[in-house]
């Protein structure tokens, strides 16, 4: 039985701050867009996950396996968070999960997808590229998670109550792995013997993770600015991601890259 929904007085519920639960009707605009959104954070955590699990076995020292081994378990918690969400949408999460394939990697490191995805999963697109050295994860935390906290930011007050209430305890736990980043890029940065190591790392992740913010004035970021599902234009956010990762970058002295986009027609 369909039921007819009143968008505007929907809307304007959103506008008082209203929060929408799980077993209320909405507009099928809202609830496609909100969908879509939870798709790509819950594939994107799970192959996060799955991405780091190999340093758990490989992190420099006792005290490291730990730390990585407490990362691994957070990106799958939060990926359940996330995929929790999706079933209460009416989503069969299970079978999204046996389709693809989330441990993929491309087989070179040097490939350049530039913002493509390569598969059918809607996971970022970083996330298809290798982890191949201790300093390739630590910048991974330096320089994705805090992209990743860029990102989050744009939930905490969403007006879906579901994901809003699961990103804010995400975003705390993914504050502590761009703190795991900080400490060991200073380190690497300031050793002699890791300088230079640590800069060519930066200048690969720092230009990966410029990419994962999409196109400035997309079409489909005004529709979820519409339904208050993100709150910034995609560049406002990736700027702010910018400014923050090279006051870090220069405390550890550091060169910023060079990153320049590269897009079609916004979408």
């Amino acid at each position: 039985m369909s039921v007819t929904i009143d968008e505007q007085a929907f809307l304007e519920r959103i506008q008082r701050g209203e929060k929408i639960e799980a077993d209320e009707p909405m507009p099928d605009e809202y609830r496609q867009n909100l969908i879509n959104l939870l798709e790509m954070q819950a594939d994107s955590e799970l192959s996060g996950a799955y991405g780091y699990i190999p340093w758990i076995e490989k992190a420099p020292n006792i005290h490291e396996k730990l730390l990585v081994a407490q990362i691994v378990k957070d990106e799958i918690r939060h990926a359940y968070a996330i995929n929790k969400c999706l079933e209460e949408l009416g989503v069969d999460v299970n079978q999204r999960i046996e389709e693809q394939d989330f441990a993929y990697r491309l087989a070179e490191d040097t490939a350049d997808i530039g913002t493509e995805r390569v598969k059918r999963d809607k996971r970022v697109n970083i996330f298809y590229y290798p982890i191949e050295t201790w300093t390739d994860f630590i910048m991974f935390n330096f320089c994705m998670d805090r992209g990743a906290g860029h990102q989050l930011e744009d939930a905490l007050d969403s007006s879906y109550g579901p994901w809003q209430r699961a990103i804010n305890t995400i975003f705390k736990e993914e504050m502590m792995h761009v703190n795991h980043g900080d400490t060991w890029v200073e380190k690497l940065a300031k050793d002699p013997a890791t300088r230079q190591e640590t800069q060519e790392a930066f200048e690969k992740w720092f230009t990966r993770t410029m990419n994962i913010f999409g196109r400035p004035g997309s079409k489909r970021n005004v529709v979820y600015q519409k339904w208050h599902l993100k709150k910034r234009d995609n560049d406002e956010v990736r700027e702010g991601y910018r400014a923050e990762i090279e006051t870090k970058a220069t405390q550890c002295g550091l060169k910023m890259p060079v990153w320049i986009p590269d897009y079609d027609e916004a979408v």
